[in-house]
């Protein structure tokens, strides 16, 4: 709903907060590193959390509880994006891998490491599909994977002169928008 939002947070918690009243409904606090991501599916009241703990939390925020703990990463985790369908969500990690985990059997799907690569996945975004996962990399770089066949498909080489940051995909498919620290918002 319009009226509540959560947050993650260097204090290694999460918080639903009511925006109307500006004051905390619900705090999530089972992780032991800062909170740097959330993905939420506002359908069945759920969100996923990405830590510096190496560890992703599926959280049940009407319950204001966890669900379960996703483990596979060996670094902190910086971005994680929920799946079009609500059955799974992704992650990314300075382990410089992407995977995807499955939210009905809770566990892992695929492991999606470049060959070469070896730099910190800093964001993520899936196409509308779920069949691309599109990752930002502290070395300047997008990936596209084709989450099925856990393949590179495609790649952005230094689309931008720092770390990208953010990303987003157009529900078309027909492009994706990155964002960097170097303060621009660039359309592909």
């Amino acid at each position: 709903d319009d009226k509540e939002m959560i947050t993650s947070s260097g204090d290694a918690t999460c918080v639903l907060w009511d925006i109307d009243t500006r004051q905390p409904k619900a705090n999530f606090t089972d992780h032991t590193g800062d909170c740097m991501s959330v993905a939420l599916d506002t359908t069945k009241n759920i969100f996923v959390s990405g830590s510096c703990d190496s560890t992703c939390k599926l959280w049940d925020y009407r319950a204001k509880k966890g669900v379960a703990t996703f483990r596979g990463h060996d670094s902190d985790i910086n971005g994680v994006s929920m799946f079009p369908d609500g059955n799974a969500f992704a992650s990314g990690s300075d382990d410089s891998s992407c995977r995807v985990w499955d939210l009905r059997s809770f566990g892992q799907l695929k492991k999606m490491v470049p060959e070469k690569v070896v730099t910190t996945v800093t964001s993520l975004a899936f196409s509308s599909s779920g069949r691309v996962l599109v990752a930002g990399r502290d070395d300047f770089t997008v990936d596209a994977w084709d989450t099925i066949k856990g393949q590179l498909v495609s790649q952005l080489n230094n689309p931008h002169d720092n770390r990208v940051s953010g990303l987003g995909v157009a529900k078309d498919g027909q492009a994706v928008a990155t964002g960097s620290w170097e303060m621009l918002r660039k359309i592909w």
